[in-house]
């Protein structure tokens, strides 16, 4: 009878933590999605304002931030559409179709697969991509924080935390509006994407989608706990097929990977050989994109001119003394983190060698890893290359998991002791909770301000977020009458807009992938000033085989130029606001 009953309880008792199991995983996926969803609908009504507030004689061009840069990929993505490889159609020089990039082949091919035009397909694959790339970012996350968290409440602050993170940069908007009226000092600290989920949810969804490389630590790290290398076959072939869209992320994932064997040697006093094989397997399956992009810029002229030109945009991590402005509380708590860790650590092996009794304080493989990561990135991010604030992209993660441990850790216990001198109780669990909250509160303000410049800036409904409709419709005139390799030439505004829009090269359309970027701008604008003589006119023509002149607002706005009383050019279209040029043999 006793064994029975005690058989009856166990076997409740067994039921019970089986249902409080499930009940806590079903609410960790409620709060995931629920956090999925916050995210979602505010980066989405900007969008949405922005198609719905359009005039009726203008179309927002689907384009939140950064128009040069989506408007290169687009014009990928229409090439993509009848052929594996793409062309550089925003330079006029001739070049050959050598360029692949698997992300916008891909969306293109569905866009084909899908019957859209191509002016309704970009639209709505960009918007998709965003979508799909915000949910999938946002989960992987969270699949991480459960790896190297083993308590809800922790997953739970750093996921947030990673989400909505946000530097300092509110201050230099306050300082704008107040100490230095109408400047605002050292935009790059506000306006940086690389690093801030939730901006990059807004309008750089591509960065969210690179940063799915770190798939490729947490197989690694699973295959390594259960000492299985098919995790890292498996890592290896994601790194590869995440190298096709954006190679240089390989280089974090190297990186990471070969600081964390270092630490693990250091901290073993032994060659770390699954790790190492582990790595080895990855960077054999996954350095080829990196191999086809090193070869694609240094064999090729035109791209690598391209390379060389990135710096046109003089775009580069800001200073290390300006880091904690870009990246705000986390950062700093996660260098307090392993600083304060490292003395921890210093000090139990001092009580080792005195001889006293010390509980073990080697730091586990996941802490070491996280570090690795953190420490790794003060390198990547001032890599001698142009690229190098594209290191930043991911590095919010490790910074929010350092960072939770900081808030549960070290500042967590320090409240409670302060909190029983004052004769006051209060548990972990509802500091931990206030902390949480306390924390989001404050990282959260400048990405409430880039939102919310989101709608004053569209508000405008001017270039470049906008086009007339009338410059669309010359641009599906063009489409229709160009051959590929035709050249137009325009000014910036439109101009980057015409590969995309026409399948005809640009004159001038982005600060890298036009070569001699300057001197083509220098060129346009002296085309269209009313100054210059047709013999220079014609030279600029001449230059680079151009074939046709757009003229629109945007350029008789930069002088006064008259085609219809140039020699060199005759009209082939015509509506109230553009008008197109055929440049005439000589």
């Amino acid at each position: 009878m006793d064994t029975t009953i005690r058989d009856a309880r166990e076997l409740s008792s067994g039921r019970a933590k089986a249902l409080s199991a499930t009940t806590t995983v079903a609410a960790e996926r409620r709060f995931v999605l629920i956090v999925i969803g916050i995210v979602l609908v505010l980066t989405s009504l900007p969008v949405l304002y922005a198609y719905l507030s359009a005039p009726a004689d203008k179309q927002y061009m689907g384009i939140m931030v950064n128009v040069p840069d989506h408007v290169q990929y687009f014009s990928w993505m229409r090439e993509f559409t009848t052929g594996v490889l793409s062309a550089n159609k925003l330079t006029p020089e001739p070049n050959q179709p050598i360029f692949f990039n698997l992300l916008w082949f891909g969306l293109a091919r569905i866009g084909v697969i899908l019957g859209l035009p191509f002016e309704q397909s970009y639209r709505v694959m960009f918007e998709s991509m965003r979508i799909a790339g915000t949910v999938l970012f946002l989960l992987l996350v969270y699949r991480m924080c459960t790896w190297f968290f083993a308590d809800v409440p922790r997953r739970r602050a750093a996921f947030l935390i990673a989400t909505f993170t946000s530097g300092f940069g509110w201050v230099l908007v306050v300082m704008k509006y107040t100490v230095t009226p109408g400047e605002l000092i050292n935009p790059l600290d506000v306006f940086v994407a690389e690093g801030n989920t939730f901006y990059s949810a807004l309008a750089f969804p591509h960065f969210l989608g690179a940063a799915l490389y770190m798939w490729t630590f947490d197989l690694v790290l699973r295959g390594e706990a259960r000492r299985q290398l098919r995790y890292a076959v498996a890592a290896g072939l994601f790194a590869q097929f995440m190298g096709w869209q954006h190679a240089y992320d390989l280089v974090i994932v190297y990186a990471v990977l070969g600081v964390y064997a270092l630490l693990l040697l250091l901290r073993d006093r032994r060659l770390p050989w699954f790790m190492l094989v582990s790595i080895f397997i990855v960077g054999i399956l996954s350095g080829w994109p990196a191999l086809y992009s090193f070869l694609l810029t240094k064999l090729d002229p035109v791209w690598g001119e391209v390379l060389a030109q990135f710096d046109n945009a003089g775009v580069f991590t800001p200073p290390l003394y300006r880091l904690p402005v870009l990246l705000g509380i986390p950062f700093l708590l996660a260098i307090f983190t392993v600083v304060a860790d490292g003395i921890k650590s210093v000090r139990a092996r001092q009580w080792i060698a005195a001889g006293q009794p010390v509980a073990d304080e080697r730091t586990s493989s996941n802490d070491l890893f996280v570090k690795a990561w953190f420490l790794i990135s003060f390198v990547l991010i001032y890599l001698p290359v142009d690229f190098q604030i594209h290191m930043l992209n991911g590095w919010q993660v490790p910074i929010a998991i350092l960072a939770t441990s900081a808030l549960f850790d070290y500042i967590a216990p320090f409240v409670r002791r302060r909190l029983e001198r004052q004769g006051r109780e209060a548990s972990l669990r509802s500091i931990h909770r206030w902390l949480t909250v306390a924390i989001v509160l404050l990282i959260i303000p400048t990405n409430l301000y880039l939102w919310a410049w989101r709608f004053v800036d569209l508000r405008r409904q001017g270039y470049p977020y906008y086009l007339h409709n009338a410059e669309l419709d010359a641009f599906k005139w063009l489409e229709q009458n160009v051959q590929s390799d035709d050249v137009v030439l325009s000014s910036l505004t439109t101009g980057q807009y015409i590969p995309m829009f026409t399948g005809a090269h640009a004159y001038i359309a982005h600060w890298a992938q036009t070569l001699d970027f300057f001197e083509k701008r220098e060129a346009v604008e002296r085309f269209f000033d009313e100054a210059t003589a047709d013999v220079e006119r014609a030279r600029i023509l001449q230059a680079h085989g151009v074939d046709y002149v757009l003229v629109g607002p945007a350029e008789r706005a930069l002088g006064g130029f008259i085609p219809e009383r140039s020699s060199l050019l005759s009209e082939v279209y015509r509506s109230s606001l553009v008008q197109v040029y055929r440049v005439k043999a000589t």
